[in-house]
């Protein structure tokens, strides 16, 4: 399979379009309330400049452990990143162009039988081979920084990477507001299935202050 140009470097600038923050940010803490239901929790969090976070006066164990899961999503999607340095041993080559205008592209090298569809500079689907799962992340709506693209509307679909059997699904819509000069999540909505019965759970965060760069 022979790669082109063209591919990588579509699916480049897109990987570049994605909002990071920078080296310089320090941090911030919020308020965060889990509701779902008629259940409501609240807590303090903290995101530090490396990334490392903290849950801290959270009224349940679990919903502790259910935050700290949705920081680390928060994190690991806001660090910065060179496109070499995450995808320098994958090689790329355009697939098909859907009715939409997404454009396919299909990796091989270190993460064969990835895939991913580009539209608009922005990585539209994602299909990752993650150890025994295969997740498929479909991006519906985007909100434009001015410093790159945040997802707003999205998907995630797990299968058994063995049998194709589903394991789960979720709908997720994320709001931001910019404190100081970076943008920081407001609101997570997941809506997902319990049971066969529909779910909500909304993760609001309030009172977002940055932190204090540390001194030199």
């Amino acid at each position: 399979m022979t790669e082109t140009t063209t591919a990588r470097d579509l699916f480049r600038a897109a990987y570049e379009n994605r909002y990071t923050w920078d080296s310089t940010f320090p941090g911030y803490s919020a308020d965060v309330t889990l509701t779902r239901g008629d259940e409501s929790y609240t807590g303090k969090v903290r995101i530090h400049a490396d990334m490392t976070f903290e849950v801290v006066e959270a009224s349940d164990e679990k919903v502790k452990e259910e935050i700290k899961g949705q920081l680390w999503e928060i994190a690991i999607h806001r660090v910065r990143r060179s496109f070499e340095e995450t995808h320098g041993n994958n090689v790329f080559t355009l697939g098909e162009t859907d009715d939409t205008g997404a454009v396919e592209i299909l990796v091989s090298g270190k993460a064969m039988g990835d895939r991913y569809k580009v539209r608009d500079n922005v990585v539209c689907l994602v299909h990752r081979h993650i150890r025994d799962v295969v997740v498929t992340i479909n991006t519906f709506s985007t909100t434009d920084t001015g410093e790159g693209y945040l997802s707003h509307r999205y998907d995630s679909v797990y299968h058994d990477a063995k049998t194709n059997e589903l394991k789960g699904s979720s709908v997720f819509e994320d709001s931001y507001e910019k404190v100081g000069d970076y943008y920081i999540m407001s609101q997570r909505l997941i809506r997902s299935e319990k049971e066969g019965k529909p779910e909500i759970t909304e993760f609001a965060f309030s009172n977002v202050k940055l932190l204090q760069p540390v001194a030199a």
